[in-house]
């Protein structure tokens, strides 16, 4: 339980708040789910380590927002519902191996480290055509989604973006990065 990471009172007051602002700014994607049932959840002592991963999600661009409820686990799931790609997570290589098989122009992080660090999961392609269904993302920009392992061992990576009204999956060496792919994550409550 050391490690769990808290927020101070300011910021989970702050963080509260703006959660509780974008679900009800967006309701369309968590219908027939109530704020207070969703808050309840969060002020669990063991909602502690997750308010801090939802504010890492917040404070990096990702705007967190309830996208749906696990009945049979009970928890609420949150998805990085930011118009684009969160501005900071972009610039970074799928994975540490990816990492340190560049030999030069190697990026200061990679999207598997970084949601690690942050406790949440990269979005899967099945999570990330379910969050597409709620609204139109990443028209402007692309993000690394969880790669299948027959993929990844062959070198390769996978992400995701919205051009022409339709979602596309795309390959990519799992090195590389761009400017404009980041990742979304999500973290459940």
């Amino acid at each position: 339980m050391g490690n769990i990471k808290e927020l101070l009172p300011e910021q989970r007051e702050e963080l509260i708040s703006a959660l509780k602002a974008r679900f009800a700014k967006n309701m369309n994607r968590h219908k027939g789910i109530e704020w207070a049932k969703v808050q309840a959840k969060l002020d669990l002592p063991a909602g502690g380590g997750k308010l801090w991963s939802l504010n890492e999600m917040e404070r990096t661009g990702g705007e967190p927002d309830v996208v749906g409820l696990d009945t049979k686990t009970g928890e609420y799931i949150f998805y990085d519902c930011s118009a684009e790609s969160p501005k900071g997570r972009r610039s970074v290589c799928y994975d540490r191996e990816a990492l340190e098989s560049r030999k030069e122009y190697k990026p200061e992080n990679t999207a598997m480290d970084m949601a690690a660090a942050m406790g949440i999961e990269l979005l899967t392609e099945e999570e990330y055509r379910e969050l597409q269904r709620l609204g139109n993302f990443d028209t402007k920009t692309s993000s690394w989604v969880k790669t299948p392992s027959e993929i990844r061992k062959l070198g390769g990576a996978i992400y995701c973006d919205r051009r022409y009204d339709h979602v596309f999956v795309y390959h990519n060496g799992a090195e590389s990065y761009y400017a404009v792919r980041g990742f979304r994550g999500s973290v459940r409550v």
